[in-house]
């Protein structure tokens, strides 16, 4: 065997035992307390049905996904968990805003040697497991993977490493949340993939665009 080829086979071994996982951030599911811009305009009942279709979407996409599955959510770990598919693990995030929590996730995780970890949330319908495969995919090469959102937010983040930094001084649920964060690692000269820019379910214009395809 040359030693080219040697060098190749020993990548793919490397890759085939990363340990990956999918971080999902999760609301629970609380009556008058999810999608509340979605609910200005077609109600409480009719926002919470929204938000349990894109739960369970998020959960199929992620389900196709050979990486490990771990839900963290809000303000308690839920009881029934039957609806999710098997193999899922389940956390509670802990931090006083949306970049504490996340921080603290990623640093949680990359603590019990996780090797790759991408971050979701439960709001974007048009995410598929071809885009969680693409950001780990980019993840062999780059430090971190984006996925910014059409609202300026982004609905996906990866880190090979942990950059607790990534989450500080930004304005979240602010159209900069996607430009800050790209700005920070340029900054930082910390190596970056961007992926297509998808949009995240937000008010009644959105949800009509995509309800008839969840």
């Amino acid at each position: 065997m040359d030693a080219r080829r040697g060098r190749g086979l020993a990548a793919v071994g490397r890759l085939l035992n990363m340990k990956d996982g999918i971080i999902i951030f999760q609301k629970n599911a609380e009556l008058g307390k999810v999608k509340t811009r979605l609910a200005a305009t077609i109600g409480d009942q009719g926002a919470f049905d929204a938000y349990r279709r894109l739960v369970a979407y998020t959960h199929k996409v992620a389900s196709k996904c050979a990486a490990e599955k771990v839900v963290f959510y809000t303000n308690f770990l839920e009881n029934d968990r039957s609806a999710y598919p098997s193999g899922y693990r389940f956390e509670l995030q802990s931090g006083e805003d949306l970049g504490d929590r996340m921080k603290n996730a990623f640093g949680q995780l990359f603590a019990e040697k996780y090797d790759r970890l991408v971050i979701i949330g439960t709001d974007c319908a048009e995410i598929t497991p071809e885009h969680i495969s693409e950001a780990f995919e980019v993840l062999e090469k780059q430090e971190v993977v984006i996925g910014p959102a059409h609202d300026g937010g982004y609905y996906l983040l990866g880190m090979r490493a942990f950059f607790p930094s990534v989450f500080d001084g930004i304005p979240w649920s602010t159209d900069q949340v996607a430009e800050l964060t790209i700005n920070y690692l340029e900054t930082n000269s910390i190596s970056y993939g961007r992926m297509a820019t998808l949009s995240d379910v937000d008010i009644e214009e959105d949800w009509n665009r995509i309800k008839d395809k969840l």
